[in-house]
C-alpha cells in the first residue's frame, strides 16, 4: 500500500527505489507496523517536474501501519528554494486504508497533504485525494491509479487531476527490477500554460540485500512550458540517480 502512496507523490524518481515500500522494523501487540525509509537523489521530480533545482534531494519518511488495513505516514524532501518559491523543504502527511481484495489484487484509498513549511510569501500548502488499485501476477506488477485536489487557494482558486500508471518487473533469479511509469495531468499543478501535461520514466533498480538499492531513470514530462516566466526548464528531460535504504 505504501508503494502506491509514493509513486503518487513522486510518480517519478525511480519508480520503485527511492520509494519502495519498507519492512517493518516494529511491531506491537495490537499489530503496529512502523517502518522507515531514506534515500540520496540526483534530482527531485514531482511528477516530471524538477522542484530541486537539478541539485541532489534527501529524503526520508516514516509509516505506521494500523490495525484493520489502515495506516498514516509522513515523508519529506528538501527542495530548490530559489526557483519556485516553496522554500527548501516538503514536508507530505498521508493516511488512508489498503485491502486485498484478492491474492493478485490490491486497493488503496487516501488522502495527503502537501506541505511548505519554509515558503515565500503566498499560499502553497494544498490537499490531494487518491485511490489506486493494483494487480501482481509473479514478478509482475502494474498499479492504476487517480489523485484529485479540489479547489484551493494555493492552486490558483482551481482544481487539479492526476492520473498514473506504473508498471514493475522483477528479473527472476536477479536483484533487477525494471521500472515504467505514465502519468497525466490537467489542471494548476503541471507548469505549463495549458495547464495539460503527461509525465513518464523508465527505469531499474538494483537491491544490495535486504536494506540498500541504487536505482537510475530517465525521466521526462510533455507540455507547453512556462520556461520564459519562470526562466528554468522545469521539465526538461534527464537521468535521475537514486541511492535509497529501508528499514
Amino acid at each position: 500500500m505504501l508503494t502506491s502512496v509514493r509513486s503518487l507523490m513522486a510518480a517519478t524518481i525511480l519508480a520503485g527505489s527511492a520509494f519502495a515500500a519498507a519492512p517493518a522494523f516494529a511491531q506491537d501487540d495490537i499489530g503496529v507496523e512502523v517502518s522507515a525509509n531514506a534515500a540520496v537523489v540526483s534530482e527531485y521530480r514531482f511528477r516530471g517536474v524538477d522542484l530541486s533545482g537539478g541539485d541532489i534531494a534527501i529524503q526520508g519518511g516514516i509509516d505506521l501501519g494500523l490495525p484493520a488495513g489502515f495506516y498514516v505516514g509522513t515523508w519529506g524532501s528538501s527542495l530548490d528554494e530559489d526557483t519556485v518559491g516553496y522554500g527548501h523543504t516538503e514536508l507530505d502527511l498521508y493516511g488512508g486504508w489498503a485491502t486485498d481484495l484478492s491474492d493478485t489484487v490490491s486497493f488503496d484509498v487516501g488522502v495527503i497533504a502537501y506541505l511548505y513549511p519554509n515558503a515565500g510569501p503566498g499560499d502553497f500548502d494544498y490537499i490531494e485525494l487518491y485511490s489506486s488499485v493494483g494487480v501482481g501476477v509473479g514478478p509482475a506488477d502494474l498499479t492504476l491509479g487517480v489523485a484529485y485536489a479540489p479547489d484551493q487557494d494555493s492552486l490558483g482558486s482551481t482544481d487539479n487531476f492526476y492520473v498514473y500508471s506504473d508498471v514493475g518487473f522483477g528479473i527472476p533469479n536477479t536483484p533487477v527490477t525494471l521500472n515504467g511509469h505514465l502519468g497525466y495531468t490537467d489542471g494548476y499543478l503541471t507548469y505549463t500554460n495549458n495547464s495539460k501535461a503527461w509525465d513518464w520514466s523508465l527505469g531499474a533498480d538494483v537491491a544490495l540485500g535486504e536494506t540498500l538499492s541504487i536505482g537510475v531513470a530517465y525521466v521526462g514530462a510533455e507540455g507547453r512550458e512556462l520556461t520564459p516566466n519562470f526562466g528554468y526548464e522545469f521539465t526538461k528531460d534527464t537521468v535521475v540517480v537514486s541511492l535509497s535504504a529501508s528499514f
